[in-house]
């Protein structure tokens, strides 16, 4: 058996060191945060509306938005922290996001 083979973890099968879906997303996290900084608060709260779209075209159910924008500077800074029901819903997300 080789090292690497016998480096692969419990979950893992010897053959390919494949790994059990459960194993890695167990829905322990299920929050997606996202920042940017735009010139102004529109920019800002249409940028909201656009992630807040995107949130919601992957909820199977409500997706908790909480979303702050604060002066920083000439500009200003959106802070979104998304909270789905599970963890595939968020990770889909965040690859949407790519």
């Amino acid at each position: 058996m080789s090292d690497a083979i016998r480096n692969c973890s419990a979950t893992e099968t010897a053959a390919c060191c494949c790994v059990d879906v459960g194993t890695v997303m167990d829905n322990s996290d299920c929050t997606a945060s996202w920042s940017g900084v735009f010139a102004d608060r529109p920019a800002a709260e249409a940028m909201l509306q656009q992630l807040t779209q995107k949130a919601r075209d992957v909820e199977s159910d409500p997706c908790d938005i909480r979303a702050d924008i604060t002066p920083e500077g000439t500009e200003v800074r959106l802070n979104v922290t998304f909270t789905f029901a599970c963890q595939a819903e968020t990770l889909i997300f965040q690859l949407g996001l790519r």
